[in-house]
This record gives C-alpha cells, sequence and structure tokens, in this order.
C-alpha cells in the first residue's frame, strides 16, 4: 500500500500574498491540491458546477481558516465561459502566480463540445489552452509563475491525428482520452520552449507537466466497467490527496523555481514517451489548436 501511495511533497513553502488558480478542484485530485494550496495562499476554484464547487470551498475554508478560497465558474467545453472567466479573474485580480490546469474528462461516449470539438480533445487540452492564452500576460507580469499541467501515463497510448481530431472518422473513447493526455505533454513541451527568453529564465517562469498516478475518483464516471473496477481493485489505487502530491510539488517546491518542460510522476521525473518529445508535432498542434480557437499565439 505504502508502494502505491507513492511520494509526498514535502515542500513547506509558503504562497502568502499569491493567487493560483486550479481547474476542476471541486473533487478528487483537483479539490485535494486546493486543499494544501489553501494553507498556503490565495486559491481560485474554477468548476464548471459552482455548487458543488461552493461546498468543496466552504469545506476547506473551515478546515485551513483561509477565507481566500473563492469559486468561480468555468465550463472548459465552452470557449465563451472560458473567455468570461478570464475577463473577470483579471478585472479582479492584479496578479497570477501559479496556474494548474488540472481539471479532465475521461472515457466519454463521443459527443462534442458547445464549440464543436470532440470532448476529450475539447476539454482536456483546447479549453486549458485556451485559458492559458488568455491569462499569459498576468503570469508574466507576476513572474515567477508556474503553470502545471496534470496529464497521464495514458499520454504513452496516445498519438494526434492531425487527420481526424474530432474523431468523426473513428471513434474509440478509451484512445481519445489518451490523444489528450498526448496533447497535454505537447502543449507543455512546446509552451516552455517559447518561455525560454533569458528574461523568463531568470524570474522563474515555467510550465511541466505530470501524471498523477492511477487514483481512486470520478474521472472514470463515464464507464460502468472502469467504475466497477475501480471499486474492486481500490486497494491498489492511489487516493486523491495522494493523487495530488505531484501536483502540488510542481506548484511549489523551491527546487522546481528554474525547471521547465519537464514530466513529473510520484514528485519526480519521470519518462516521456517518444511521441511526447516529438518537437514537430508540438509545433504543429500549437499552429492548429490556434487556428481551432481562432487566436494568434506566437
Amino acid at each position: 500500500r505504502r508502494y502505491v501511495a507513492g511520494s509526498r511533497c514535502r515542500s513547506a513553502a509558503r504562497l502568502d500574498g499569491k493567487v493560483a488558480i486550479i481547474t476542476g478542484a471541486n473533487t478528487g485530485i483537483g479539490k485535494e491540491t486546493a486543499r494544501d494550496l489553501a494553507r498556503r495562499g490565495k486559491v481560485i476554484v474554477a468548476c464548471r458546477d459552482t455548487a458543488k464547487a461552493e461546498a468543496a470551498a466552504s469545506e476547506i475554508r473551515a478546515e485551513t481558516g483561509n477565507e481566500q478560497v473563492i469559486v468561480r465558474k468555468l465550463d472548459l467545453a465552452d470557449t465563451n465561459s472560458i473567455r468570461e472567466f478570464a475577463e473577470k479573474f483579471l478585472a479582479e485580480e492584479k496578479e497570477l502566480h501559479i496556474l494548474i490546469n488540472n481539471a479532465g474528462v475521461m472515457l466519454c461516449p463521443y459527443s462534442k463540445t458547445a464549440d464543436g470539438f470532440e470532448m476529450h480533445l475539447g476539454v482536456n487540452h483546447l479549453g486549458h489552452f485556451l485559458l492559458t492564452f488568455l491569462l499569459l500576460e498576468c503570469l508574466k507580469r507576476s513572474a515567477p509563475a508556474r503553470i502545471v499541467n496534470v496529464s497521464s501515463l495514458a499520454h504513452h497510448g496516445g498519438r494526434i491525428r492531425f487527420h481526424d481530431l474530432h474523431g468523426e472518422k473513428s471513434y474509440n473513447r478509451g484512445l481519445a482520452y489518451c490523444h489528450s493526455k498526448l496533447a497535454n505533454v505537447l502543449f507543455t513541451r512546446e509552451l516552455a520552449r517559447r518561455l525560454q527568453g533569458k528574461s523568463q529564465r531568470r524570474a522563474g517562469f515555467t510550465a511541466n507537466a505530470l501524471h498523477p498516478g492511477s487514483v481512486h475518483s470520478e474521472l472514470v464516471r463515464h464507464s460502468f466497467v472502469m467504475t466497477w473496477l475501480w471499486k474492486i481493485f481500490s486497494f491498489f489505487l492511489k487516493t486523491p490527496w495522494e493523487g495530488a502530491q505531484t501536483s502540488i510539488y510542481c506548484a511549489v517546491a523551491e527546487e522546481l523555481d528554474s525547471v521547465t518542460g519537464q514530466y513529473f510522476s510520484d514528485c519526480q521525473p519521470a519518462y516521456v514517451s517518444p511521441r511526447g518529445r516529438d518537437d514537430e508535432t508540438a509545433k504543429k498542434l500549437w499552429s492548429v489548436s490556434c487556428e481551432l480557437l481562432g487566436i494568434k499565439w506566437d
């Protein structure tokens, strides 16, 4: 059981006067990440289901004594919602020091977002891509700042199918999840490359991705079989608190102040698949993502 639990973030770093956004922080590893960061500083809980998010935030406030745990509506399956969230945040806050792109969907039956994107690609990759784009200048002004993208070991099974990004020709929901997690790794890699100017390095402006582990959470709710298996083999799965440790590590650990473009698991660097190290695919995915979202990000 101790082996399954993995490593723990040991950093005692404070975030006094700093602001963190965590997407999908009303349940699972997102909620546990918010709980930990709320003991250190101000946390914005960004979720689609605000009622559930308020319940989680209320619990965290009571436990940590931090009233600066704030809920804001964010639906990553709708670019209008993403833009509204960013606009409101930028009107209310002058700085942003940590952006944790945590929210995600898994094993969804075939469906599309409000903008016509395949659901896994739209929520897990494109939604966070747009959110990061809209908040990037605020992050730069606030540096040192960190962007943390929650990916998965499943990226090893993914490939970027540019000829059928939205699964209209063929669709497998397990593979669709893998493809989107590979997109997270490639996005992180290309973002870090683009942020590699000397001024960003000096300021400690970083972007890293991670695998949280196999976690007993609601992420498998779209699959009856996986939900059943998760219950049977729960002893061999991480708890949400255990699964949150690498997210917390990437967000606060002092030794990562100048580490960027890396992929972590159990609070240490981990192996990235060959497709996850393909710079040409990363650049093309960046370009295609900008085109799909109607943005210019040079």
